[in-house]
């Protein structure tokens, strides 16, 4: 019984991503530079959001988890709209990512993104993380784009 509990959490939390990577709202959100090498973990971009920025600033608790609104341009950039507020409703163009503050860090998502060891070079021009984002707000990294938002993928290997 307990085996089958410790099993089905996790396949639970798969099924979750699953849906929201083949549903979800496609958004983009601006990047803040940060340093893209890892020497225990290999090649990967730390990922600093300067929504999150935005977010830090409006945040005064210590330890918060909660919802901002985003409203979508014309390339899915997503803009700050205001903190959620459960008793007012979202509008047309509206939609809910969750973020977690601790301290004075605010993360939405990942934080990283791991690439093939040696291509680094090639995801220097990201400026974009591309999320998938369900519609309670839970989001998942499933790229990143340049600043001409086209698709960064990595050169093929023979």
């Amino acid at each position: 019984m307990v085996l089958g509990l410790v099993l089905s959490v996790p396949a639970y939390m798969i099924v979750v991503k699953e849906r929201i990577l083949f549903g979800g709202t496609t958004m983009l959100l601006e990047l803040a530079p940060r340093d893209p090498r890892s020497l225990i973990q290999g090649d990967y971009m730390a990922l600093n959001y300067k929504l999150s920025e935005t977010l830090r600033q409006q945040l005064i608790e210590k330890s918060l988890r909660g919802r901002v609104v985003v409203q979508l341009d014309e390339y899915a950039v997503a803009r700050f709209a205001r903190i959620q507020d459960s008793s007012r409703p979202l509008g047309d163009s509206e939609h809910l990512l969750r973020f977690r503050k601790r301290g004075s860090m605010v993360r939405i998502a990942t934080d990283a993104y791991f690439f093939q060891e040696g291509h680094a070079d090639v995801y220097t021009s990201a400026r974009y993380g591309e999320l998938k984002v369900g519609s309670a707000g839970d989001a998942v990294l499933v790229g990143l784009r340049d600043e001409e938002f086209a698709e960064i993928t990595p050169p093929v290997s023979n």
